[in-house]
């Protein structure tokens, strides 16, 4: 036994004083910067600024947001993807990373190849929602209308590709309907037009529908997480009225592939504690941002189970971008 811890621990000394693992231990030493692939104002930069704000205080060092917007999020992610793999430069990114992958027929860089997923901050669950003239009060009763009237139903998105446009593809797939797509160049023109009646439907992340729903200027009908939420208990999940329905998405962190793995350690264990913390948390939950920590596997799981999903929904879509 003495042999053996003369043998074992010289090796996990020397383990922990590797470069690698003493440079983890300092991280980070300078400012970090945090780039958000989309303007201010959004689900990407609301979560950016609530959880990095928080990170300042953990890691005793300063989290800088950089707004890189443009081209759906492709500008800012080819930017993190020629960063240095040193940990100094973040991206945060929603799921439009996986369906960009589908959508352009090229990318100046790998979706899964190039970034290595520190984990998903928070998950944005969307609502289906109705303009009251519609005669429907109900996920099922727009399915039946629609049915009964395919083509009829004109229902807007943010934008061919996007996770509304998506979310409607899936509903209409597995509920064998037919309806009219209408895109806008954004979630600010799309509300209004559903608002003024100009679409009759649509499904958008509930944040961004909020100011509408309380102003019953739309109806909703339905949530498409597979449970009701919290912030909404009296709306149904699509799912009660179309079982199987699913469809959310999420906010995530990444660093260029490469980056040693204990930086992507500390990241992870360190944005773990970010999202426990009940500011943290109570400031996401208010945006109807659920936070959502995950391990850097299970967030690769994800993102692979996400890039199937999002392959299939793009190609009954037939939606592309040049």
């Amino acid at each position: 036994m003495k042999g053996l811890i003369r043998i074992v621990l010289p090796a996990v000394v020397a383990a922990l004083c590797s470069p690698l693992a003493v440079h983890a231990q300092a991280y980070p030493t300078k400012p970090v910067r945090v780039i958000v692939v989309f303007p201010p104002g959004g689900s990407n930069d609301v979560t950016a600024r609530i959880v990095f704000t928080k990170m300042n205080e953990i890691a005793g060092q300063q989290f800088l947001v950089d707004n890189r917007g443009g081209a759906a999020g492709t500008i800012g992610a080819a930017v993190v993807a020629t960063s240095p793999a040193d940990g100094y430069t973040l991206m945060v990114q929603s799921t439009t990373h996986i369906a960009n992958a589908h959508l352009y027929k090229k990318l100046p860089y790998d979706t899964l190849g190039d970034f290595i997923g520190i984990t998903t901050l928070a998950r944005q669950v969307g609502m289906l929602v109705v303009h009251p003239a519609l005669p429907v009060k109900t996920t099922k009763e727009l399915v039946a209308l629609a049915k009964k009237r395919p083509g009829d139903i004109i229902y807007g998105s943010a934008g061919s590709g996007s996770y509304v446009h998506l979310s409607m593809v899936l509903l209409e797939n597995a509920t064998g309907t037919k309806m009219t797509h209408v895109p806008y160049k954004g979630g600010g023109p799309l509300n209004i037009a559903l608002a003024s009646g100009e679409v009759q439907t649509t499904v958008g992340t509930i944040a961004s529908l909020v100011p509408n729903l309380n102003a019953k200027r739309i109806r909703a009908l339905g949530v498409t997480s597979d449970k009701r939420t919290a912030q909404f208990p009296d709306v149904p999940a699509i799912a009660e009225a179309v079982p199987g329905f699913e469809f959310t998405a999420w906010v995530g962190c990444f660093v260029p592939k490469g980056t040693p793995r204990p930086i992507v350690d500390k990241l992870n264990a360190d944005l773990r504690k970010a999202l426990a913390d009940p500011g943290v948390a109570s400031r996401l939950s208010a945006q109807t941002l659920d936070p959502l920590p995950m391990t850097p596997e299970e967030f690769a799981a994800r993102l692979k189970s996400d890039y199937v999903k999002y392959e299939k929904l793009v190609k009954i879509s037939g939606a592309k971008i040049e």
